[in-house]
């Protein structure tokens, strides 16, 4: 669903009425109360989905709210969007492969015209929820049968990280969608939370490809509301900030590809499960790993970079022979300094989780003269109103 020069994730978060209420029971609490007998008293463990419509980000709570964003600019620009996809067809194909590819090559460009299906399918969510026009929620409905009916996840995260877009639709139509949808897409969050979650536990790899393996399993668990599956995302994702985050902050990618691109492209994913847990209850944002690894540090890290403090030539020592391949072909970002753009949803989204980063998120997207995501400015929107 980006539509600007510096693409890299729709950005999402807000504060649950459920860790509200937690954080109201806890002060005032007797101090001789502990904290888990004033979470036994509400009814809830710290670990469960605490709604009974379970949801990966987006509760059916936030999802109203966002109508009132309905005259923003961002709303507006959505909206115009999802008028046009509303014309066009579902482009479902059984597998999808980007990953250690370049344009022209094997069905990299079959792919990145399919994947575009689950932008539309978010943007066709967020228009039913802004107008209530049922032409949205049908269309959108089109596109995940289309997609249920003919696509097998193939496991690989670099493919399907964008998967999240369609989790996040999801989110916003799931209460309105048919029973028989319903069905299906639970069946392939289970598909993808299992597969994931078997993977994430089996693997040597704690480099980007782990991050996004978590994202997608912690979003595909909480949107089943499945506490097993939850409570391994969380282990596996404790797991990854210890062994991928360095004690300074730093990245092991950092270290075996030479490029902030890659930095970012680790965090994002590991930020997207933070934001998972924080609308459950839970902050996984500052304290990850139990000892001094986090993904605030992380970021912490990242940050003269991203402010211009400092600079950075990309890749010149990399370790992966793919890495100069795509130099060569040409391709955006991957040789010459590095811009700070590239950071901005993800300081976004580090935002909602310690505000300390929302100067720094302004300032890049002031710097770059670039226009702010329309769906995070819906659900800043939202978020406001509280």
């Amino acid at each position: 669903m980006m539509r600007n020069t510096c693409h890299i994730l729709p950005f999402l978060l807000f504060v649950y009425s459920a860790f509200g209420e937690l954080s109201v029971a806890l002060k005032e609490a007797p101090d001789h109360t502990s904290k888990d007998q004033v979470i036994k008293s509400m009814n809830f463990s710290p670990y469960e989905t605490t709604n009974s419509n379970p949801y990966a980000l987006i509760s059916p709570v936030m999802g109203e709210r966002i109508r009132e964003s309905v005259k923003t600019h961002a709303a507006q620009r959505m909206r115009a969007w999802a008028v046009e996809d509303l014309k066009k067809s579902p482009k479902a194909v059984p597998r999808v492969h980007t990953e250690g590819t370049l344009p022209h090559q094997g069905i990299f460009d079959e792919s990145v015209v399919a994947q575009k299906d689950w932008s539309i399918m978010l943007n066709l969510a967020v228009a039913w929820k802004l107008t209530g026009d049922s032409r949205y929620l049908r269309a959108c409905e089109k596109y995940l049968d289309a997609w249920l009916a003919v696509y097998t996840t193939n496991l690989n995260p670099i493919d399907e990280t964008k998967l999240e877009k369609m989790f996040f639709a999801y989110d916003l139509t799931r209460m309105d969608l048919s029973e028989a949808t319903r069905g299906k897409m639970d069946l392939f969050l289970k598909k993808i939370a299992e597969g994931y979650l078997h993977d994430a536990e089996k693997t040597r790899d704690h480099e980007n490809w782990q991050s996004h393996r978590i994202k997608l399993a912690t979003l595909a668990a909480y949107s089943l509301g499945d506490k097993s599956m939850i409570e391994r995302s969380r282990e596996a994702f404790r797991k990854q900030i210890k062994l991928n985050i360095n004690p300074d902050g730093s990245v092991i990618d950092f270290r075996t590809r030479d490029a902030l691109h890659y930095v970012v492209y680790d965090l994002e994913p590991l930020v997207v499960a933070c934001l998972a847990a924080k609308a459950h209850g839970e902050d996984w944002f500052h304290h990850g790993s139990g000892d001094s690894s986090s993904v605030e540090a992380a970021v912490d890290w990242l940050t003269p970079f991203a402010l211009g403090e400092k600079t950075h030539e990309e890749f010149v020592h990399s370790k992966a022979t793919f890495d100069a391949k795509r130099a060569k072909a040409g391709i955006r970002g991957y040789s010459g300094i590095w811009e700070p753009c590239n950071s901005t949803e993800l300081y976004q989204m580090a935002a909602f989780v310690d505000s300390k980063y929302a100067p720094i998120a302004g300032k890049i997207i002031s710097e770059s003269g670039q226009q702010p995501n329309s769906w995070l400015e819906i659900l800043r929107e939202a978020i406001g109103r509280q």
